[in-house]
């Protein structure tokens, strides 16, 4: 008779992880990058098909950065932009670019911004003493002297 109880106890805490943790899944379709839209309330995302042929997740990224800042200049006032690529979501934001398995879950950083916008690998920034991103180019080498 304890035994009834302990097990519908397990069913319903398994099922409660499943609708938490379920969501949505990314779409797994090889080098192709999606463009998602949230749905309306109850509603599934979009997926968008915005490139294809792209080699890795990082390409997928600089596409949808890339739609990001074009619609910025025509206009628009959206600083965060969602995308798919292989099975893994891609968040962009005035930070960088992240990812991660989940619409809700936990993010990881893939790409950070550096002083002057542009995207990196977090450990090629340079910071200042604050912490914050520094933009820095390399020197310019002088052209060699021309021989006659």
């Amino acid at each position: 008779m304890t035994r009834l109880p302990i097990l519908l106890t397990a069913g319903v805490g398994a099922a409660v992880l499943t609708a938490c943790g379920g969501g949505v899944e990314a779409p797994f379709e090889p080098g192709v990058c999606f463009a998602v839209e949230a749905g309306a309330e109850g509603e599934a995302p979009a997926f968008n098909k915005l490139a294809e042929d792209q080699p890795q997740i990082e390409h997928c990224a600089a596409r949808l950065e890339e739609m990001r800042l074009r619609f910025l200049r025509q206009g628009g006032s959206r600083q965060e932009i969602t995308g798919a690529y292989q099975g893994q979501y891609i968040f962009i934001d005035r930070e960088g670019v992240w990812i991660g398995k989940s619409l809700d879950g936990s993010r990881f950083i893939l790409l950070a911004r550096t002083g002057d916008g542009r995207l990196a690998v977090p450990g090629a920034i340079s910071r200042d003493e604050f912490g914050r991103p520094v933009g820095v180019a390399a020197p310019v080498e002088p052209a060699p002297a021309a021989t006659q």
